[in-house]
């Protein structure tokens, strides 16, 4: 994340990217999306409207708790769900102003990789273990660019090596079970820019990893960004990842975008109960030897979501409103929005 400037008119610190991601044309634009899967045990509802956009070298944040819709999301729009149980119900996804939720097979799949590219969380489970690291890097590059065998290898190796895998020349012909948990994420980091997409889409791309390893990955996919101007997508329910490298994020509960700000704001007031008692759950220094605060109750289920607000249930500033009509998402000014009936009166407490 680029250095932030001080805005005088909000008297918030705003980086650039954030600023003019307010006003770019969009590389990516999700607007609408809904998504329910049918199942034997009922409809679940997992996407009601989920609305963002990212531009050009910017970093969008999709923050939330297991179960809120971040991947579905995502995985709309690459066109990987499987179908049946999910069925994109409505809304569209719009690549460079084209809606790929209207466009054929073949279209999709020349923009997935080339356009649009995904990271997956389970490196283990994303990468084929019956085939090397370098000839699942490198098949992309024949089929897809029309490569020679010693054309795409050779660009493999560049790949590994732009990711630091050390010996990456000999490592290439190494299968997935070889690699440790943060090498294997690297490796996938590097087949998912073979295409040199525009957008990169990050699902939770930590997990599992030590700390120490957390934090390299991160860097590198912030330097790769900058270096490239990606646009990218930053699946996660870890605060402390994105303070560090998010312009803005989208905070999703119970399939849909509750709040949207630049991160400085966000951390500073947010607008929504739920994304104040996400902030609260986190450890602090100042708060030692006491009990960490959590949030009570269980996100709903998606096949039987609460009338009103989803949030109402375990939310402390819940009114009778709350428990009978939907907030709109309704926008605050200086690129922040918010879906509480309330978030006026939060934006002013901050």
């Amino acid at each position: 994340m680029s250095e932030s400037v001080y805005d005088g008119a909000t008297g918030t610190f705003v980086s650039p990217q954030a600023r003019e991601a307010a006003e770019a044309e969009p590389l990516l634009e999700i607007a609408d999306l809904r998504v329910e899967f049918r199942t034997r045990d009922g409809v679940a509802n997992v996407l009601n409207g989920v609305s963002y956009r990212v531009s050009v070298g910017e970093t969008l944040a999709v923050l939330g708790e297991s179960g809120s819709g971040k991947s579905v999301t995502a995985q709309a729009v690459m066109g990987i769900l499987d179908t049946p149980p999910a069925f994109v119900t409505g809304g569209e996804v719009r690549f460079h102003g084209e809606n790929l939720l209207a466009a054929d097979a073949d279209r999709r799949m020349a923009v997935r990789g080339d356009g649009i590219a995904m990271i997956f969380q389970d490196a283990l489970s994303a990468l084929n273990p019956v085939f090397t690291v370098g000839f699942q890097i490198e098949e992309q590059l024949r089929v897809r660019r029309g490569m020679t065998r010693a054309d795409a290898r050779k660009r493999a190796v560049e790949l590994l090596d732009l990711v630091r895998i050390p010996g990456a020349a000999r490592r290439i012909r190494e299968y997935p079970h070889q690699f440790s948990g943060g090498m294997r994420q690297r490796a996938m980091i590097a087949m998912s820019l073979a295409l040199d997409p525009e957008v990169l889409i990050a699902d939770e791309p930590t997990t599992a990893l030590d700390v120490t390893v957390q934090a390299q990955i991160m860097d590198l996919l912030a330097e790769i960004q900058r270096e490239r101007d990606m646009g990218l997508i930053l699946i996660t329910h870890d605060l402390g990842v994105v303070a560090d490298v998010a312009d803005r994020i989208a905070v999703m509960y119970a399939g849909r975008i509750v709040e949207e700000a630049d991160v400085y704001s966000l951390f500073r007031s947010p607008g929504h109960p739920y994304t104040a008692a996400l902030l609260e759950s986190l450890p602090r220094l100042d708060l030692k030897g006491q009990e960490l605060r959590t949030i009570k109750g269980l996100p709903p289920s998606l096949t039987d979501i609460p009338p009103g607000c989803p949030f109402h249930p375990r939310c402390a500033m819940a009114a009778d409103v709350c428990a009978t009509t939907v907030p709109e998402f309704r926008h605050l000014g200086d690129g922040r929005a918010s879906a509480c009936h309330f978030a006026g009166e939060m934006q002013s407490r901050g």
